[in-house]
């Protein structure tokens, strides 16, 4: 069966001829047709599938009464403590038990940290780093960083990479706004400040470059399909609805790998993707993926520098 791009190259050739006879046209283009071939956007690296995994360092940073999956009905001028230690969870339990199955695996992974959660929890951010996964900027906070003016948004990303260098020694080169929700002037500040690559679009399955300052700068794209926040937080999905979702997008993506350059994300908040059942959920589904032939996992840094340097990349 022919492929999108050979039908859209096919009827564009037929649509050029005018008069003629369409179906002998097609007949003369299907005899020649391995010209019309898509061509094979492989990863660099020989890897037939990129398996992205992010692991949110957010608990710790949150501000007073933030979202969770307690009732939002505290009263006003009370704080919502029991919230409070599901976010606490995070650094205390979930963090420290997705890095002991990452080692199992032996993936590595790219920590999304906001400055504050660093700076309360100073060790634990070193130990992520030491055991060479990526550090990459989500951050000062939890402000809304889309309604701030130029130089205080500048300020806050680089208050946030300030805090993850001071603490781990990684300069942080990717960048996830709080809900993606950058603004209009987001990724001029990240080229300023020297970022390789953001991370806030979900609009195609492999990593693309786009002109920021009339300089190269790439997009690894998220995921909103594979993420437990959006998933489970304890009121949507369960963890095999998500296990077996997870699974079936890997199983779309290998096959559409053996021609066409693919990336899979994998998202993991620390209050919920450090959960024991789905730290189970994922060594299930990792250990699924390792049994395919072709498939490596990157960190997102390592995924950026294989785009920014291959000529086949993608350019928006």
């Amino acid at each position: 069966m022919s492929s999108r791009r050979n039908f859209i190259k096919q009827t564009g050739i037929i649509g050029m001829v005018g008069m003629i006879n369409p179906i002998d046209t097609f007949a003369e283009v299907s005899k020649t047709s391995s010209f019309l071939a898509p061509p094979k956007t492989k990863w660099a690296d020989g890897s037939r599938l990129v398996v992205s995994i992010s692991m949110q360092f957010e608990a710790g940073g949150q501000p007073d009464n933030a979202e969770s999956p307690f009732p939002q009905n505290i009263q006003k001028g009370y704080i919502d403590l029991p919230a409070a230690t599901w976010y606490n969870y995070g650094y205390k339990e979930g963090i420290p038990r997705m890095l002991d199955n990452w080692d199992k695996l032996g993936v590595k992974v790219t920590s999304h940290m906001v400055g504050t959660a660093v700076l309360k929890n100073p060790e634990l951010a070193k130990e992520i780093v030491q055991r060479g996964h990526e550090a990459a900027a989500h951050g000062m906070n939890w402000s809304t960083q889309y309604t701030m003016p130029y130089e205080e948004e500048k300020k806050f990303i680089k208050d946030g990479v300030d805090a993850i260098k001071n603490v781990t020694g990684f300069t942080a080169v990717g960048y996830n706004a709080n809900w993606l929700r950058r603004g209009p002037n987001t990724l001029n500040i990240l080229q300023e400040l020297g970022f390789k690559y953001h991370i806030d679009d979900i609009s195609r399955d492999e990593p693309f470059i786009i002109q920021v300052k009339n300089k190269d700068f790439a997009v690894v794209p998220y995921t909103l399909r594979c993420n437990d926040i959006v998933l489970i937080e304890g009121k949507n999905f369960s963890v095999d609805q998500f296990l077996q979702q997870a699974k079936m997008e890997f199983d779309q993506l290998y096959a559409e790998s053996e021609t066409q350059r693919r990336q899979m994300s994998v998202s993991f908040h620390d209050r919920i993707g450090g959960t024991p059942q789905m730290v189970k959920a994922a060594n299930d589904l990792i250990r699924y993926m390792q049994q395919h032939k072709g498939v490596s996992f990157k960190r997102k840094d390592e995924i950026a520098e294989i785009a920014l340097h291959d000529k086949t990349t993608i350019r928006e």
